[in-house]
């Protein structure tokens, strides 16, 4: 096999898989270690991956945070699926936690009439639900983030541990096995008080999150009780999840329910 076949091949083979070891080129090429570093060489000089200690990665591909009032306008549809099997869990008398997120601001849309405690560092989470009958607000106070409006600080983080809930519906930038991620550390420190403050973490993201890990990891897997999401992630995911006990909710798939 030619050098140029085994490099797409090598290519093709970290898409489905993530990653690669020399040892795995060595058994799929029939090739010498000394052939697969070289073409790892290659691979690495044309900037197609990203060469670890006995193999590579993908280079990984930064995802652009638009603001937030531009991202409201681009709310897709799976999004407000999701916020929908996400409200569904909320019963009267509970007091829930919302982040700032926008798939959790499409829940924050769907919340009924009902005797409900909200804490939020959203503006725009507080603002939906204040025209929401019975629905009872403690809005954080502390910094504002001005681009994607919401508040941070040691003050709110300190306000965050005074409050013990129900429920914290927690968005993300990206979900891996490293953890839940976010892209900005502010924000992230004050996801990471939230969820020790709530008996259940249900966190909302689409498909697009899975596999991906931005700046700043604010939880581990094994810190969520529920993923809520438009479609299935590949089975190896699947299997990190389980073995977290991670509870997973697909909203496209009719009668979805949990498994563990």
């Amino acid at each position: 096999m030619y050098q140029e076949e085994r490099l797409i091949g090598i290519l093709q083979f970290l898409k489905e898989n993530r990653r690669i070891s020399i040892d795995q080129m060595c058994e799929m090429f029939d090739i010498s270690r000394d052939t697969a570093r070289r073409d790892l060489v290659k691979l690495e000089d044309r900037k197609a991956i990203v060469r670890t200690r006995g193999g590579a990665i993908l280079p990984r591909t930064h995802t652009t945070i638009q603001d937030y009032s531009h991202r409201l306008k681009t709310v897709s549809f799976e999004k407000q699926q999701i916020g929908k099997k996400a409200a569904s869990f909320i019963r009267p008398g509970d007091k829930i936690i919302l982040d700032t997120s926008t798939t959790v601001q499409a829940c924050a849309n769907q919340i009924r009439p009902m005797d409900v405690t909200v804490i939020t560092n959203s503006i725009h989470q507080a603002e939906i639900l204040s025209n929401v009958e019975s629905v009872s607000i403690q809005l954080l106070g502390g910094f504002l983030q001005k681009e994607h409006q919401f508040l941070y600080g040691a003050s709110v983080i300190e306000r965050v541990k005074s409050y013990h809930v129900d429920q914290a519906f927690i968005g993300v930038v990206g979900i891996s096995e490293s953890g839940l991620s976010i892209a900005h550390e502010e924000d992230g420190m004050v996801k990471r008080n939230m969820i020790k403050q709530a008996e259940q973490v249900i966190v909302l993201a689409d498909h697009t999150k899975f596999g991906v890990t931005e700046f700043f990891t604010f939880a581990e897997l094994e810190d969520v009780d529920v993923i809520i999401t438009d479609q299935l992630p590949d089975e190896e995911f699947q299997q990190k999840l389980q073995e977290h006990h991670v509870d997973l909710i697909v909203t496209e798939e009719e009668g979805s329910d949990l498994w563990t």
